[in-house]
């Protein structure tokens, strides 16, 4: 039998972080979206709970695979990519959020993403915004980001 210990940093060795997610985005669209890279066991997608903004998504999900090795080739292929026009963030969950995360622009600029090119200064130049516009129109069409957002049941129905 494994040390209980060793089982929970295994888990958080295959657990993922995704942030930056626009709100058009559903729970569907995330579970496609990294499903190519391993078998996702767990998905944790979340919504605000209360106040205004209740029954929104607050913009992060967590996706638990089978491997850690699957969730390093989905962190690998998936941090910075464009998805409804914002470069998403994926990192392991049991990684410390870094200040760059903060600007992802910043964080773009210093990883030489090569979907957007900055100037020294950290603006965007004009070929990087009109990039950065075909990527969010593919990555419309891919993801059906127009779709409408689920609605809760209240009735007790699944």
């Amino acid at each position: 039998m494994q040390d209980p210990k060793s089982m929970v940093d295994e888990k958080g060795e295959s657990r993922l972080y995704i942030g930056n997610l626009d709100q058009r985005i559903t729970e569907a669209n995330v579970i496609k979206m990294f499903s190519p890279f391993g078998k996702i066991v767990s998905e944790d997608f979340l919504w605000h709970t209360r106040g205004p903004k209740r029954g929104e998504p607050r913009g992060y999900a967590f996706i638990q695979y089978s491997t850690k090795e699957e969730a390093q080739l989905a962190k690998s292929k998936m941090n910075g990519r464009l998805a409804c026009g914002r470069p998403l963030v994926v990192r392991f969950a049991s990684e410390k959020y870094l200040a760059e995360t903060a600007n992802p622009l910043k964080t773009a600029c210093d990883a030489k993403m090569p979907s957007i090119t900055c100037s020294t200064s950290g603006q965007m130049s004009r070929s990087a915004k009109i990039a950065a516009i075909k990527n969010k129109l593919k990555s419309l069409e891919e993801e059906g980001c127009g779709s409408k957002k689920p609605r809760l049941q209240t009735d007790g129905t699944p």
